[in-house]
């Protein structure tokens, strides 16, 4: 059995795992936008964004669980930390730094839970990856 080592975290691995949850997201994003149900909408789009955030990573971990079959906690941080260094990098390379052309929509505290939830489907989702990785060799 594997622990959780940081020597056992790939970067490629987190890599492939957030492109994957980014797709998956993306895919989501999209389906309720061709229902008419978009963040823009109104009522329930907090709740509908931060569903599309959960399924999204959770099958993007669970993916990466799959593949690697390894340390799946640090890699769902892992992910999260992808998350807030291509946010960095984004508003650092299109200069939106600045507060009045930065999303000011949600609190701080709206988007630390978002990141949260990142991190927590995504070690869920690849801790089961994992354990149905592990069985299917045994």
């Amino acid at each position: 059995m594997h622990t959780e080592h940081l020597q056992n975290v790939r970067p490629a691995g987190v890599l492939f795992g957030w492109f994957v949850s980014v797709a998956v997201v993306s895919l989501i994003a999209v389906g309720l936008a061709a229902l008419g149900l978009e963040p823009e909408s109104g009522t329930g789009s907090g709740l509908l964004g931060a569903a599309a955030i959960a399924v999204g990573f959770g099958v993007g971990g669970w993916i990466l669980g799959q593949r690697l079959g390894v340390a799946p906690i640090l890699h769902g941080v892992a992910m999260g930390v992808v998350s807030i260094l291509v946010w960095f990098a984004a508003n650092l390379l299109a200069g939106e730094t600045v507060a009045d052309s930065a999303w000011v929509t949600g609190s701080e505290a709206y988007y630390a839970g978002l990141l949260l939830l990142q991190m927590v489907a995504a070690g869920v989702g690849a801790s089961i990856g994992s354990r149905a990785k592990r069985r299917a060799v045994v």
